[in-house]
C-alpha cells in the first residue's frame, strides 16, 4: 500500500482528461473483485481453502524474488502482472485513491501513451529493485505501489505548487492545505524512516515505494527539463479526505 499515514490529496485542477488513469483503476478493481482476496468469488471456497487459494494466486501473479532470479523464464513477467494484484480491500482502495488523485494531472501532462508506458515501466523497475534487494525472499510481492509512487515523484516535479489537503494524525487530523513540494517529500521521508524500522517478512514494501518515487522524479526531470513545470491554479474547496 502507498501510505501508512493519513493523508488525502485532492485534485487542484478540474476538467482533466485522463482515460488511462481511470482504465488502470477499473482494471485493478475488476481483477481484485474476481480474485480470491475479495471474497466475492465462491469458487475459491472458504476458510483454509480460500487461504490456500490466495497464497497460490499471489505466488502465481506476484513477484517472488527467489523465483524471479532462479526460477523459470516466465517469472520475468511477474513484476508487470503484480502491478494489477492487491492483497486486501484496504490495499486496493488506498492505492487507487492515490492513483485517482495524482494520476489524472500527470496523465494530462504526459499524454495517454507516455503515461501508460511510464506507469508500467516504473512500476516494473520498482518491484524489480525490491526483488534485487531481497533476492532470497520467498514472500510474494503484489500491488501498484511502486508505479503509483513513480506518479507521485513525477507529480512533484511537474506540479510542485499544486495544493493538496492532508490529514496528519499528530495534528489531531486537522486538514491542512499544503503545496505538493511539502506533502510529497514528507511522504517520501516517512517511507525512508519506515524502511529502517520495517521487520523482516511480509509487510509493506517501502523500498519499492522509494525506488518508484525516485524513478518518477528522475524521469520527469530528464524528460521535461527545467522550466516546463506547470503552475497550478488556485484550488477550490476539497472534495473530502479518507486515506486508509
Amino acid at each position: 500500500m502507498i501510505g501508512n499515514w493519513n493523508t488525502t490529496a485532492v485534485r487542484t485542477l478540474r476538467g482533466t482528461s485522463a482515460p488511462m488513469t481511470y482504465t488502470l483503476i477499473a482494471v485493478c478493481c475488476l481483477i481484485f473483485v474476481l480474485g480470491p482476496a475479495s471474497g466475492f468469488t465462491p469458487s475459491y471456497g472458504t476458510g483454509d481453502a480460500l487461504a490456500a487459494a490466495q497464497r497460490a494466486y499471489f505466488r502465481r501473479w506476484g513477484v517472488v524474488p527467489a523465483d524471479l532470479f532462479d526460477g523459470p523464464a516466465r517469472e520475468v513477467l511477474t513484476p508487470a502482472t503484480a502491478l494489477f494484484i492487491h492483497g486486501s480491500w484496504v490495499h486496493l482502495l488506498g492505492n487507487m485513491l492515490f492513483l485517482f488523485v495524482f494520476g489524472a494531472m500527470a496523465e494530462e501532462r504526459m499524454g495517454r501513451v507516455e503515461f501508460t508506458l511510464f506507469y508500467i515501466g516504473c512500476g516494473y523497475l520498482a518491484l524489480l529493485g525490491y526483488a534485487a534487494a531481497n533476492a532470497t525472499s520467498q514472500q510474494s510481492l503484489v500491488g501498484a505501489s511502486g508505479a503509483i509512487s513513480a506518479v507521485l515523484g513525477a507529480f512533484l516535479y511537474l506540479f510542485p505548487s499544486a495544493r493538496v489537503t492532508s490529514l496528519l494524525p499528530f495534528l489531531f487530523f486537522l486538514p491542512l492545505r499544503l503545496p505538493a513540494w511539502v506533502v510529497l517529500p514528507f511522504w517520501a521521508a516517512l517511507q525512508w524512516l519506515a524502511l529502517d524500522q520495517a521487520p523482516s517478512g511480509p509487510g509493506v514494501a517501502y523500498l519499492a515505494h522509494l525506488v518508484g518515487f525516485g524513478l518518477g522524479l528522475g524521469y520527469a526531470w530528464v524528460r521535461y527539463g527545467r522550466g516546463t513545470k506547470v503552475k497550478a491554479a488556485p484550488a477550490p474547496a476539497p472534495e473530502g479526505e479518507n486515506q486508509p
